[in-house]
């Protein structure tokens, strides 16, 4: 493991005295202009021939004269980091403000659009076309944002919203489990049957804090809010139909409880690799398509509504801050006894002994060759904090676990932390050691991809990071 500590990150000390604030905001449409597309987040082809409710880039900017920092949300799956990196560089030549001052994470929606992480040759293809739409309008969101910087105040605030999110890995009762797709036996499932005769009890808790960044203009008025909320996604979206899922509904519904019509309101993705909206205990009464999307948005929505009532006041003054560190972690690579079972499984033709095979056992063996032949020995993520006053914002590009983010909650020295999810790129899920010796979807091979003891490293970090930020 190789840390790097960014020049500018660790450049930006100075003193603690708080400055004018000033803010802007931006949001662009991102939505696929060519079709058919592969709408990605699941193992088969999804394809998508237009678009039920557009995808969106927003940003929000602070200044404080001395720094700047700006936050984006992406309506997509988890961009990946070079697609991101590239928006970065693009607007930071059109706004002077250095690309590690910019966070931009991606919301989880299972309904977006697949995108190559560089540009390809062929740019007449759907999925260039697209990628070149969301390198640009992420770009002018992040420039938009730091154009329309005025006068402004800050709050951060939370309230809980506990009922929508449920932890989805379970232990089952005796005799239940089945074998995972390399043949072995797990000790949790994700998302198990919803059936009293096989759930037992959830492998880990959920955070239910919906919290924010409320940014105001001079004169009062709700001009940005930066969501958060530890919720996978919603999903039942129209079939063959791009859309943003709830975090779209969401941002169309914050301006009109706030009063304000031209108030940018984005969610971003907590720490919810472990975190869905699907009641195991309960039944729920069928849905409509984008139904249970447009509760939890409305819920959401509303919880924000009830958490400004509580803000006594937004400061117009506020210490920014920052830290950048690349971490290098290792890859993991599949045992000689996995490569051999992988093959053995890719060997087999015949139809009737194909269905005997464990779920998905085709699908990880084809994980586990790609894993194994992979030359990179290792990847370099990006760890972000933001000081924002009193406050920090953390971002981490895996699809995190719930109880890591409940922990760095708890241990931040800030009286408000923020722990955004699929920050800066997205490099598969990030269990907890103990999570890992569980087993389950989140941990296997091919779905988790870096040494098992990431996240210990990682936590380790941005503690330090933390740390730092408080002594501004």
């Amino acid at each position: 493991m190789r840390l790097f500590m960014s020049f500018i990150a660790a450049a930006s000390l100075h003193a603690a005295e708080p400055l004018p604030l000033k803010a802007g905001a931006a949001a662009v449409d991102v939505s696929p202009v060519a079709f058919p597309i592969n709408m990605p987040g699941g193992f088969d082809a999804n394809l998508a021939e237009g678009v039920n409710d557009p995808l969106m880039a927003r940003a929000v900017a602070l200044s404080d004269g001395r720094t700047t920092l700006i936050l984006s949300v992406v309506d997509n799956l988890g961009l990946p980091p070079e697609l991101i990196a590239e928006a970065k560089r693009a607007a930071s030549a059109k706004t002077g403000v250095h690309f590690e001052h910019m966070l931009v994470a991606s919301t989880h929606t299972h309904s977006g659009v697949g995108v190559p992480a560089t540009a390809g040759a062929q740019a007449d293809s759907p999925a260039e076309k697209n990628r070149a739409v969301l390198v640009a309008g992420l770009t002018e969101a992040l420039v938009k944002a730091h154009a329309a910087l005025k006068p402004a105040s800050v709050a951060f605030a939370s309230r809980p919203l506990p009922h929508e999110v449920f932890n989805r890995r379970w232990y089952l009762k005796e005799g239940k489990m089945q074998p995972n797709p390399f043949g072995k036996m797990d000790k949790v499932r994700m998302n198990p049957p919803n059936s009293p005769d096989v759930l037992d009890r959830p492998a880990g808790p959920t955070d239910p804090e919906v919290s924010l960044l409320s940014v105001r203009d001079a004169k009062g008025r709700p001009l940005a809010v930066f969501a958060n909320y530890s919720l996978h996604y919603v999903g039942a979206t129209p079939r063959g139909k791009i859309s943003a899922d709830y975090y779209g509904e969401f941002a169309r519904l914050v301006p009109q409880r706030l009063g304000e019509s031209g108030l940018v309101a984005m969610m971003s993705n907590g720490t919810s690799g472990d975190i869905n909206n699907s009641p195991f205990g309960s039944i729920r009464p069928p849905r409509e398509p984008m139904e249970q999307v447009r509760i939890v948005a409305q819920e959401t929505a509303d919880t924000v509504w009830h958490a400004l009532r509580d803000v006594k006041t937004h400061e117009t003054k506020a210490v920014l801050g920052l830290r950048q560190r690349t971490l290098t972690l290792k890859y993991r690579k599949p045992t000689q006894e996995q490569v051999l079972y992988a093959k053995a499984v890719l060997a087999i033709k015949d139809e009737a002994a194909k269905q005997r095979l464990p779920r998905l056992a085709e699908h990880y063996a084809r994980r586990t060759l790609i894993a194994a032949e992979r030359k990179e020995e290792t990847v370099d993520v990006i760890l972000q904090t933001f000081r924002i006053g009193e406050s920090v914002v953390i971002g981490i590009p895996f699809e995190t676990f719930a109880e890591i983010g409940l922990a760095l909650k708890k241990e931040s020295p800030f009286a408000r932390t923020m722990v955004v999810g699929l920050a800066n790129g997205r490099h598969g899920y990030l269990p907890t050691p103990s999570q890992h010796e569980l087993g389950g979807y989140e941990t296997w091979l091919g779905t988790c991809h870096v040494q098992e003891d990431a996240s210990d490293l990682i936590m380790r970090e941005l503690r330090a990071m933390l740390e730092e930020l408080r002594q501004l």
